[in-house]
């Protein structure tokens, strides 16, 4: 990630809130491509992409793989790659993997929690938005994180530690709202929300949640602005209809 680039997003805190959205595949980031912005290429593809009950299961390979594709479609912002499970268990591999997914075509990267492979990564030219509250890799269940006094304590104590690691930004991942705002407030670094309110300075969605696509279930947090499984529902059962009747190829559809 470039310093102006960094800058950019570091100057919207208290200016304007900053969009970040996920994606997985180059189609779709030629839509996004200077609409939002930051993507990631998060390891929820596991759950929406290849079909797996927990991010815990997507590799290496996998966000390499697909931060390739969303690069090649979205040549114009910056792009954060998760760091996926058992990817960044000591500081060389953090490094190693990190610098993979650099090389693949991220601005950035993203472990969660952990800030001192934060301060590792950092350290080794890496930008890195840093993740805390509920931790998707490594949860037994999903929850709300930091309702209690001690936990809230916890959550911004690391809060300040991702921050001085060199983190240039920090997803806050269902933890309640005026927790959020208060560590947001205590921080010069841009917080990004999902499921923690509107006191973040942005938000992120996972953009098969936020597009109707991915139903097997809808967090609170989640705001549709598309049913699209009902779109591709009926548009493949009118396809299939017009092969069934014959209106498709048309003669309009044939080479002559």
């Amino acid at each position: 990630m470039s310093t102006s680039s960094m800058q950019r997003i570091l100057g919207k805190k208290g200016v304007e809130k900053i969009a970040m959205i996920t994606c997985y595949d180059y189609s779709f980031a030629r839509i996004l491509d200077g609409k939002v912005d930051l993507i990631l290429v998060g390891d929820s593809l596991g759950n929406v992409v290849l079909g797996y009950d927990r991010t815990a299961h997507v590799t290496m390979e996998d966000i390499v793989r697909h931060m390739g594709a969303v690069r090649r479609g979205a040549p114009n912002t910056l792009i954060i790659g998760d760091l996926p499970a058992g990817s960044y268990a000591t500081p060389e591999t953090a490094i190693e993997n990190g610098k993979r997914i650099i090389d693949a075509g991220a601005d950035a990267v993203k472990p969660e929690g952990r800030p001192d492979i934060i301060e590792k990564l950092t350290a080794a030219g890496i930008a890195v938005m840093g993740h805390l509250g509920y931790l998707p890799q490594t949860a037994e269940q999903f929850g709300v994180i930091g309702r209690d006094e001690q936990e809230a304590a916890a959550l911004l104590e690391q809060a300040r530690q991702v921050q001085a690691a060199g983190a240039f930004g920090l997803v806050l991942e269902c933890i309640p709202a005026t927790l959020a705002q208060k560590i947001t407030g205590a921080l010069s670094i841009p917080t990004i929300g999902i499921g923690s309110g509107a006191a973040c300075d942005g938000q992120v969605l996972v953009l098969y949640d936020m597009l109707g696509l991915f139903t097997d279930f809808k967090p609170r947090f989640v705001r549709r602005y598309l049913n699209m499984a009902e779109l591709v529902g009926d548009a493949v059962g009118h396809y299939v209809n017009d092969i069934k009747t014959g209106d498709f190829p048309s003669h309009k559809e044939e080479y002559q």
